[in-house]
């Protein structure tokens, strides 16, 4: 069985996780979403909620499962039986980084990561912006999959 997991913090889980999630869901068997918990970091939702959240959104999806960890990245994927990372990537940036820990991941553990390039129409879109949005009273459901 082919499974990858894609990780981040998702708080909150927006339209351009949701768009590369889908794309990668033909390349796997199974993929685990990982809902990275960092006691250090100030969320708008705590990692139970967004775990939540997110399982129910992909309820309906058997190759999907949502699991929050607070760990290494690899050793969750471990744990996961995971070889694959994904990764979505929306800048230069965003690779400079993405490239850099996918290098000490396969380093460190042997496992692969796939970035995958968001839509154009969604790089603009980051978890931070929206919590920014939001902390001004904005509305943030245009930025939300649907049921978030």
């Amino acid at each position: 069985m082919k499974t990858g997991i894609f990780v981040g913090s998702f708080d909150p889980f927006t339209v351009g996780h949701d768009s590369i999630l889908h794309r990668a869901l033909p390349l796997f068997d199974k993929i685990v979403i990982g809902v990275g918990v960092n006691e250090r970091k100030k969320c708008m939702l705590c990692a139970e909620e967004r775990t939540e959240r997110i399982a129910r959104l992909y309820a309906s999806e058997p190759k999907i499962e949502v699991k929050a960890y607070s760990d290494l990245t690899i050793d969750f994927a471990r744990r996961e039986g995971a070889k694959y990372i994904i990764k979505g990537v929306r800048s230069v940036k965003d690779f400079e980084y993405e490239r850099e820990q996918a290098a000490i991941n396969r380093c460190l553990s042997s496992i692969e990561t796939l970035l995958l390039f968001a839509e154009p129409e969604l790089e603009s879109i980051s978890s931070s912006v929206v919590r920014e949005l939001h902390n001004f009273g904005r509305d943030i459901t245009e930025f939300l999959p649907k049921g978030y």
